[in-house]
């Protein structure tokens, strides 16, 4: 079996010459959305991983040009990183009620999972919603197509999706060095490594 592999450079809307970017242009990138009974405090953002620590991204950018090829010319904006608050997500914050129900939300106990408090006849049920045990097991095994029949479910009830264009021609390998760099910038983090590079121990070729 043989496969051949085509890629393509993705879109740039803005190539930023400072890092980190300005607060007020995150929120057009990213949101955060938090799903709870109760709206979050500053206890629960202290348990989630989008909190910005200073000395960390200024540690990180300032290695990033001392030490990666292609980020030479970086200017660390250190203006910008104060503007990041560490007690709190840097991005707009929406918030989605989990729970429609006649409990007040800042009352309700941690283990208390019942949806509304009270009766209106007869006895009172104890209900477990979700899958769980042999249900979660075979989930998508008795039947091969349960998963995807899900995924259309979605999407014919209006799901959104996120869709990501790339350039009409696609990359070359040859003569490219930073192409593989570029690529999987975790197997290169000094920038350096890619086919042809000049700047390596030695220059590994494209035909080997």
């Amino acid at each position: 079996m043989k496969a051949n592999v085509v890629s393509h450079s993705l879109p740039m809307p803005k190539i930023y010459n400072a890092l980190p970017p300005p607060r007020d242009e995150l929120d057009q990138v990213l949101a955060f959305l938090y799903i709870g009974p109760n709206v979050p405090t500053l206890k629960d953002f202290r348990q989630t991983p989008m909190l910005v620590r200073h000395n960390k991204v200024a540690r990180a950018l300032e290695w990033l040009k001392s030490n990666h090829s292609d980020y030479t010319d970086l200017d660390i904006s250190y203006d910008n990183l104060n503007d990041y608050p560490e007690d709190e997500p840097p991005v707009i914050i929406n918030y989605t009620q989990s729970m429609q129900s006649n409990k007040d939300p800042e009352s309700t106990a941690v283990d208390d999972t019942e949806e509304e408090d009270g009766t209106d006849k007869g006895d009172c049920p104890f209900i477990v919603h979700g899958l769980t045990g042999s249900n979660l097991e075979r989930l998508g095994h008795s039947c091969p197509h349960e998963i995807t029949a899900r995924a259309v479910e979605y999407f014919k009830s209006c799901g959104k999706v996120l869709g990501t264009g790339q350039a009409e021609q696609p990359e070359s390998i040859y003569d490219n060095p930073q192409l593989y760099p570029q690529m999987f910038p975790w197997l290169f983090p000094y920038g350096l490594g890619g086919l042809r590079n000049v700047m390596g121990y030695k220059v590994v070729s494209e035909e080997k």
